[in-house]
């Protein structure tokens, strides 16, 4: 059973046709019949199919049945099948956890580059996950069929990353050209599973999802034994300590479809039946009770890059968004979240995510799956302060503090050194674009530490802080270089620099969902932008509103609502000056006391207009 196995990923940059050849290896093996195809079949989330890139893994059952040669047999022209396991994988940076995951789960991997644009950063970035995995890699250039495709040009990329010319398939996912040689070269090359059949259950969790009628649903991997459904079968979570008795087991074809077991080697899902969803983790391994096994080496938790605070505009529906984000966890593992609290904005959560575009569709799978809306405040990253005086924990001076919001951030009285992460950043441009790219890469405090010619293409490598990537910079590269440039990521270090803490004040008073951290050099500039902004959304009063970005005590900006005025002497027709200046004098004391016992109160609308540009 288990040499008929192949358990392979396809992985590439984003917008190469990872999904679109994932269709037609569906149509080819028979999975789908032709009348329920249609476009990016795995992509099953709306958000997916709309903007056209893939956010969460998805595995997939075929069956390739073809004829040839049987070693068993002696002879030609038998009928021989094999099960094929297949991931697609994202291939936006902001989702390379998925694509860990996804590889831990195989033994082999299709590294789809296409052929207009060649290898990109963020092909080199799944290569290197590859091969760290220890998979046999089977590269494949894609969209031959392209008028514009340099197909001897992306060969001899490939090449200098190591692969033979003669390895190499050209293919076109969107006609189907030379796409059963994929299928053949998955059976040929990428070997069957090693598992012992004969051991005791081990399965590694490498996905989940929650299904209102049977719980938990966890996709797994079986390592080693086999799982044999039963009304009275236990399994046990090895880390958690939990034991299930699951109500259904089975394989994708690519819908979930119940089975009575499943085999070493083999890919599949178990519906737990769980409610709890903090009892099944993603990396943990399924056992029987009373088994003495050894865990499976699982996955590196995730390290959030980019944090922001989320606030459900409705206060009463707290709750409900709690829950929400508890649901939305347990089918991706990058997302964290803890509970805050705000005087402006109420009780919200603190969101880690590894990146912009990631907490963009995380705010959108809450909108569409859960009904739930969010207001985003400014994002921000993840700040190593060395503080002064004595810590007895460690017995020496200067303690060691993490902060990822500004109302965190202590007296700068008390810190002696800041430190901001810094990101490796590759970036793949057509030579035309370098001298664009390396003054975008200077404004955002860029250090070049590499630069390589690949015929036309440039790889550019920098050091990055991601407090200047976070804002708008993949957006003014791709504007930079009319969208030909690609670009990876990944954390480096921190380093030193001197952040100061911007307090915004309305009408002298502190609100602290807009204060915000930044670099000494930028503070007056962008705090000429927030108080320009809150003053076009605060509506005007009977009294002048001054708004003031603040450093410490100093004042840094500062814009005003300007506040109605009543026409008291419009009723005086004519006669002495000392009459109006008398109305209009006692008209400046009531607005002065208005102003000193007066409350302003920031509409949500402001909120969303202020954080929303930011």
């Amino acid at each position: 059973m288990q040499s008929s196995i192949r358990n392979f990923a396809i992985v590439a940059h984003i917008d190469h046709g990872k999904s679109t050849l994932c269709d037609r290896l569906l149509e080819l093996t028979g999975t789908i019949q032709m009348r329920d195809m249609h476009a990016q079949l795995l992509d099953s989330n709306p958000i997916e199919r709309e903007r056209g890139i893939t956010i969460k893994l998805a595995p997939v059952r075929m069956i390739y049945t073809r004829t040839g040669w049987n070693p068993a047999g002696g002879r030609q022209g038998s009928t021989l099948s094999n099960i094929l396991n297949l991931i697609d994988t994202p291939g936006h940076v902001d989702f390379s956890y998925e694509v860990s995951r996804s590889l831990a789960a195989c033994e082999g991997a299709l590294l789809v580059v296409d052929a207009t644009q060649g290898v990109q950063a963020q092909t080199l970035a799944n290569l290197r996950l590859a091969r760290q995995n220890k998979l046999t890699i089977i590269p494949i250039i894609n969209k031959i069929d392209m008028a514009s495709a340099s197909i001897e040009k992306t060969s001899g990329e490939l090449q200098e990353l190591g692969f033979r010319e003669e390895d190499i398939l050209k293919i076109s996912a969107k006609t189907g050209e030379n796409v059963e040689k994929v299928l053949e070269a998955v059976v040929q090359r990428i070997p069957p599973p090693r598992g012992n059949p004969d051991s005791p259950l081990r399965a590694l969790i490498f996905s989940s999802q929650f299904d209102a009628h049977k719980g938990v649903v966890i996709y797994v991997r079986v390592v080693d034994g086999s799982i044999r459904f039963d009304t009275k079968l236990t399994l046990q979570f090895l880390a958690s300590g939990a034991q299930v008795t699951p109500i259904e087991l089975g394989h994708f074809f690519p819908a979930m479809n119940s089975r009575p077991g499943l085999e070493a080697g083999e890919v599949g899902y178990i519906a737990t039946g769980l409610k709890d969803i903090r009892m099944a983790r993603v990396g943990d391994t399924i056992t029987v009770p009373g088994a003495s096994v050894e865990a499976l080496a699982g996955y590196h938790e995730p390290k959030p890059m980019v944090f922001l605070g989320l606030f459900p505009v409705d206060s009463a529906d707290y709750e409900h968004a709690r829950e929400a984000m508890e649901r939305l966890r347990l089918s991706d593992s990058a997302f964290s979240f803890r509970p805050i609290s705000s005087l402006a904005l109420g009780n919200g959560f603190h969101c880690g995510f590894l990146g912009l575009l990631h907490a963009e569709i995380v705010q959108e799978r809450l909108l569409r799956e859960f009904d739930m809306t969010m207001l985003a405040t400014t994002p921000s990253v993840e700040y190593r302060l060395t503080l002064t005086g004595w810590n007895p924990a460690v017995r020496r001076q200067g303690s060691t503090l993490s902060i990822q919001s500004a109302t965190e951030f202590p007296d700068p009285s008390l810190i002696e050194e800041t430190k901001e992460p810094v990101m490796r950043v590759t970036v793949f441009t057509p030579s035309r674009f370098v001298g664009r790219v390396m003054q975008l890469a200077q404004e955002k405090r860029g250090q070049q530490m590499n630069m390589i010619y690949h015929n036309d293409q440039v790889e550019l490598e920098y050091l990055i802080p991601l407090s200047e990537m976070i804002i708008d910079f993949f957006d003014r590269l791709k504007a930079s270089t009319e969208g030909y440039a690609s670009l990876d990521y990944e954390f480096f270090d921190y380093q030193s620099i001197e952040v100061v803490k911007v307090d915004i004040l309305v009408n002298k008073e502190r609100v602290d969902a807009f204060s915000f951290l930044t670099v000494a050099q930028t503070a007056d500039r962008r705090a000429r932008e927030i108080v320009e902004r809150l003053a076009g959304a605060i509506p005007r009063q009977q009294f002048e509103i001054p708004i003031q970005a603040t450093i410490g005590g100093k004042v840094i900006a500062r814009a005003d609502v300007k506040s109605f005025r009543k026409d008291v002497i419009a009723k005086l027709y004519g006669g002495d000056r000392s009459r109006k200046d008398k109305l209009l004098k006692k008209q400046k004391k009531g607005k002065a006391k208005m102003k000193r016992i007066g409350n302003v109160e920031i509409p949500q609308n402001a909120f969303f207009a202020v954080l929303k540009r930011q």
